[in-house]
């Protein structure tokens, strides 16, 4: 999605979207009211017929216009509780409108007690939603952004001049556009009164109980997830790696999905491939695989960078199995679940092992905060640029909420397997060797990382120690070069991305 607040002229907001096709490849909709230009690009998952955008309701004292990328999992839950209002569509994203498009005509007539009212309204609004996405809401002279307090779908914002642009993805920003920084996850900007936040990812302290019933409780809220992350009126498949935590997915998805696609990538040998085979066999679902040949790292190397929108090697490398993999998966879905998300959560990483044990739990919270500017965006780039939707089951709050009250000693134990709660709550669902099978970073254990600094050896051997830099410098206007810097220096600068 894309638009502006000002006088934002309708054919850059056009073009924008054009940008961004990628993202949206069945329609495309643009609605100018007021000061506003909203502008959507739809891949259609819920209610293909009738769930257009913008989605414009006329229907009270004042147009309200909106538009949302990505999902509200309790949009059936919400249209219950909102029943009465005049639903035009069949779409989850309809439930912002009518949660953040009203306004009390007959309020305080005093403007900061207006403000503050309509404040207290949307953060109260937009909490109750949950789901991954990033909306604009147009209403009586005001724009509204929001974001997901994961930070699992993107949202960034701009200047020209006084107007104010924003954006799913860097790239749409029209020439002279400044400023640019993402919204920072789990708030809220208003033309009228500025950020403030509405959410934020749990943060229980961990509970002293017995080990089995943690287990159930993660099994119990995992399977919860996967649950309300199959919302979609189009087949839905699974990224299978072939490790614990896209096997554990697709072990759950498998009881639900009749005929399950997953997908696989690597080089030949690698033992990635041969894991996801394994459990897909086992599982018994329809499975792809992609091998991929060296030459072709360094073809598409540029594309990746390009639809990245970062240059940071460790993002880069873990990226190029991500594109291949979803270039992969749709030819044959539109929504895939993901493992992303259970090594933050259960202490997955090698680096865990080094953090004090009293220190754990909050580098485990620390690192969650961190995901949307780095795996998340990962995940979100590559998939979209495939017009793929990939969805987080790990990263559900209520999940989250669950994750983080077990203690450190049982994801983690001393001596023992990381993500051992994890392990133990699917282990009647995989083969031991799965569910016992050691951790790999996604790019070695596909076998890619390696060819991906030989690439940039071989292909750009002028580029001294910024490689990737130069890259990115071949296939980007330089403007779109500045922006991924300041983006990158805002992240920086906020160390947790709370940055608005």
């Amino acid at each position: 999605m894309a638009g502006g607040w000002g006088a934002v002229p309708p054919g850059d907001v056009a073009a924008m979207t054009v940008a961004l096709a990628h993202r949206g490849p069945d329609d495309a909709g643009l609605h100018e009211a007021g000061r506003s230009v909203l502008g959507h690009r739809r891949l259609s998952i819920v209610d293909p017929e009738r769930g257009a955008q913008p989605i414009v309701d006329r229907s009270g004292h004042f147009e309200v216009v909106v538009v949302v990328n990505g999902e509200i999992y309790n949009a059936p839950d919400l249209r219950r509780e909102l029943a009465g209002r005049p639903w035009r569509t069949g779409s989850d994203s309809e439930v912002v409108l009518h949660l953040l498009g009203g306004r009390d005509p007959g309020g305080p007539a005093d403007l900061a007690a207006d403000l503050a009212a309509d404040l207290a309204a949307d953060t109260a609004a937009a909490a109750r939603l949950r789901g991954m996405f990033a909306f604009a809401v147009q209403r009586d002279g005001e724009l509204l952004l929001g974001r997901d307090p994961v930070g699992i779908k993107p949202l960034y914002l701009g200047r020209r001049g006084a107007d104010t642009v924003f954006a799913s993805e860097v790239k749409a920003f029209p020439p002279g556009t400044r400023e640019v920084r993402p919204l920072a996850p789990g708030t809220l900007w208003s033309s009228r009164s500025g950020v403030s936040r509405f959410g934020a990812i749990p943060d229980p302290q961990p509970q002293a109980r017995p080990a089995a019933a943690h287990v159930r409780s993660v099994r119990t809220a995992l399977e919860r997830s996967v649950d309300r992350h199959l919302m979609a009126d189009v087949p839905v498949g699974a990224f299978l790696s072939g490790g614990l935590d896209s096997s554990a997915i697709c072990a759950l998805l498998a009881r639900r999905v009749p005929r399950l696609d997953t997908f696989a990538v690597g080089l030949p040998g690698s033992p990635d491939l041969a894991a996801a085979r394994q459990v897909a066999e086992h599982l018994g679902t329809v499975h792809h695989e992609r091998v991929v040949d060296p030459a072709e790292i360094a073809e598409a190397l540029p594309r990746i960078v390009w639809s990245l929108e970062s240059t940071d090697p460790d993002l880069v490398r873990s990226a190029v199995p991500t594109w291949f993999v979803a270039e992969l998966a749709a030819r044959h879905v539109k929504v895939v679940l993901t493992g992303e998300g259970a090594d933050e959560l259960f202490a997955g990483y090698r680096y865990h092992t080094e953090v004090p044990r009293e220190l754990l739990h909050a580098e485990l919270r620390r690192s969650l905060g961190a995901m949307h500017a780095i795996n998340l965006q990962r995940v979100d780039r590559m998939t979209m640029a495939h017009s793929l939707e990939a969805r987080v089951p790990f990263l559900d709050l209520d999940f989250v909420d669950t994750a983080l009250q077990v203690p450190v000693d049982l994801a983690l134990p001393p001596g023992g397997p990381e993500k051992w709660v994890l392990r133990e709550a699917v282990a009647d669902l995989l083969p031991p060797e799965i569910v016992w099978r050691t951790k790999a970073q996604f790019d070695e254990g596909t076998g890619i990382g390696d060819l991906v600094d030989r690439a940039l050896a071989e292909h750009w051997p002028s580029a001294g120690d910024r490689p990737l830099e130069a890259v990115l410098a071949g296939v980007a206007e330089p403007e779109m070069v500045a922006h991924v810097a300041a983006v990158a220096g805002t992240w920086a600068a906020g160390r947790l991305g709370q940055v608005a």
